[in-house]
């Protein structure tokens, strides 16, 4: 009889017991525009693939065999302060700074270059799998695009893969084609390629947090000629950025900033 109702009770707080809550509903990414504050400056001849500025200088790595180089700039003027050329048979792919080094990546030659960031002369050189695209540094690791939803994870002295996580919106769909790289507070803010739009990507979960449209952002009369919007630089201090493309005429310094901004 006991074991009856103690069957019974038991019976009846199950019933009484709260449901399960429902998993919460992803958030869908914060939607941003861009916020022009100046127009400067960019040679139509570069085929931008890396941007980066430090120590007040913007560092520039520009593709397609046999004129691809490594350049450091005035990013007001857009003089070229120095330059050096890839070996001819080489694609330039996206760069980083760090410490008094420059990774440069290549695009389908499996070979990362490693620079010396006052003189811009190659140093050593690493080797990867796959397609070079994109590259920066968060501050403990370098993190590497390569035209998939991948982004991987090395060390920023060997080049050694120590991770990855795999880009997704916010209902899990994989986000493919990521280009140019910047690493800003903890965040991956990427270009995807063929695509006038940029990502905010939580490089911890791969979550997409924002999407940046920039359409329009170099005029209609000026995109004759030129090729995708590609890079990206953080200006340091700052909540600005400068953000230009292939072949474009012209670099924005630009926030970004919500609709209602």
């Amino acid at each position: 009889m006991r074991a009856l109702l103690a069957a019974v009770a038991a019976l009846l707080v199950a019933a009484c017991a709260p449901a399960d809550p429902s998993p919460p509903t992803p958030s869908a990414p914060t939607s941003l525009k861009a916020d022009v504050l100046e127009t400067l400056p960019h040679d139509p001849k570069a085929f931008t693939q890396g941007l980066e500025i430090d120590d007040g200088v913007l560092y520039e790595g520009t593709g397609l065999e046999g004129e691809s180089s490594m350049r450091a700039t005035d990013p007001d003027t857009g003089q070229v302060e120095k330059s050096t050329r890839l070996p001819a048979d080489m694609f330039g792919e996206g760069i980083t700074v760090v410490g008094d080094t420059i990774w440069q990546l290549t695009w389908q030659d499996g070979v990362a270059i490693k620079r010396d960031r006052r003189t811009l002369a190659e140093r050593g050189r690493a080797s990867y799998a796959g397609e070079g695209w994109g590259l920066c540094h968060d501050g403990k690791r370098l993190i590497m695009s390569d035209g998939t939803d991948r982004l991987t994870f090395r060390d920023p002295a060997t080049f050694d893969e120590t991770g990855h996580t795999d880009v997704t919106d916010a209902d899990g769909r994989p986000i493919d084609q990521l280009n140019e790289l910047e690493c800003v507070d903890g965040d991956v803010y990427a270009n995807v390629w063929r695509t006038d739009r940029i990502v905010r990507i939580d490089p911890e979960t791969g979550k997409v947090t924002a999407t940046v449209d920039l359409t329009g952002l170099l005029p209609a009369e000026d995109r004759a000629g030129t090729d995708v919007l590609n890079g990206i630089a953080s200006i340091p201090g700052t909540d600005e950025f400068l953000v230009t493309g292939k072949l474009w005429p012209a670099m924005f310094r630009v926030r970004f900033v919500t609709d209602g901004d």
